[in-house]
């Protein structure tokens, strides 16, 4: 029997649209909070997550950090972005679902989720369990393409759940302060990967320059780590915090009698400064075969610079290396590390609500914040 062409059409049309409404019954509702321009300000804002595939896990947002980066994608700092944008790439929550291969997690656990949700998981960089340099490009929590789901837009930690690849999701010990953990899986793994990659060790002299989010986080581990830690930054209302986070020294880089006597003198300096600076200085400070690590990345109308002279005058025999945040087993063994040690990030809970993270932006910016703010998901309504 002969089926006409636009029969064959319209049965195929049909088919398609049964598909699409199965594939979209099929997705995971989610609310939270979004600017729609450059800019903007945060508005209530309902979406939908791919659903839970069989190597996947629901997570059900607890706590969600607000980060110095979230801050410079919403206001276009990196170059062009798209809205509606859900930031938050800081999150710690409980798994309400799993997909049926899934042997890392069960239903209850403390799950978290840092920067990235995938990568291709075989070039180079993957199989070294380096995910977040992966050659075809990690998939961002948010501001990210997730390839392996139809090409969607990823949204962030600012909402109500995700759906995330089990492989991508961090174990959160049950013993941790879930209140503190969030941060951690940015502001944690930033500061703890190139302090690892430095190698530090006891009797080392530390610099942290900035004392932030990161920098907060990068006194703790290397203090852990029994080092002698100097930290950097440029007013006096941080001094008597960073002394009691065990920092052995404060400079104030703006009182140019703190900083006599200190070139040549430090293994290792962590720069976490988002704003303009003159990082040859630090550079000058470094012993013979000292290493400086950069980590903070300003907005790009307002980014430092090192010349090449100053490489190979005042910086020979120094080396310098850039770090973005870790793989996931490095993350996991940060969580791990941080627990066992009772190192936390010092926060301050907002609730869900456009007006608060609109306010705790504007803190940020003006550098009121000890020393990061985390959203509590469960007061969204």
């Amino acid at each position: 029997m002969k089926i006409s062409l636009a029969l064959t059409t319209a049965l195929t049309f049909m088919t398609m649209n049964n598909t699409f409404a199965q594939d979209n019954s099929d997705r995971i509702p989610a609310k939270g909070f979004a600017v729609f321009e450059e800019k903007g300000h945060f508005q209530p804002y309902t979406f939908s997550r791919h659903a839970v595939g069989d190597n996947d896990i629901q997570i059900k947002i607890l706590y969600a950090g607000i980060c110095h980066s979230d801050l410079h994608h919403v206001f276009a700092d990196w170059g062009a972005e798209e809205y509606p944008m859900v930031p938050g790439h800081e999150i710690a929550g409980r798994v309400i679902a799993v997909g049926k291969n899934v042997t890392k997690f069960k239903l209850g656990d403390s799950a978290g989720i840092g920067c990235m949700i995938g990568s291709c998981r075989h070039c180079d960089a993957c199989e070294h369990d380096l995910e977040q340099y992966c050659e075809k490009g990690a998939i961002m929590t948010y501001h990210g393409i997730d390839y392996f789901n139809g090409n969607e837009h990823t949204q962030g930690g600012y909402s109500d759940t995700y759906v995330v690849a089990e492989d991508f999701a961090i174990k959160v010990p049950e013993n941790a302060d879930i209140t503190k953990v969030a941060p951690l899986l940015c502001a944690g793994i930033t500061s703890y990967s190139p302090i690892m990659q430095a190698g530090v060790k006891q009797g080392d002299k530390v610099g942290i320059a900035g004392f932030g989010g990161l920098g907060h986080m990068g006194v703790q581990y290397a203090v852990s780590l029994r080092a002698e830690v100097t930290v950097f930054d440029i007013t006096e209302d941080k001094r008597e915090d960073a002394i009691r986070l065990g920092a052995a020294r404060y400079v104030n880089v703006n009182n140019s009698d703190e900083l006599k006597e200190l070139d040549r003198h430090f293994d290792f300096i962590l720069s976490t400064i988002p704003a303009r600076y003159i990082p040859v200085m630090y550079l000058k400070m470094l012993k013979l075969d000292g290493q400086l690590g950069i980590v903070g990345l300003p907005a790009f109308h307002n980014m430092p610079s090192l010349s090449v002279s100053d490489l190979v005058l005042p910086g020979a025999r120094r080396k310098v290396f850039g770090s973005q945040i870790g793989g996931i087993k490095e993350t996991q063994e940060m969580l791990d590390y941080s627990v066992k040690h009772n190192i936390y990030p010092e926060v301050e809970v907002i609730k869900a609500n456009g007006e608060e993270i609109d306010k705790a932006y504007r803190n940020v910016l003006d550098g009121k914040v000890k020393f990061r703010y985390v959203i509590d998901m469960g007061t969204i309504k």
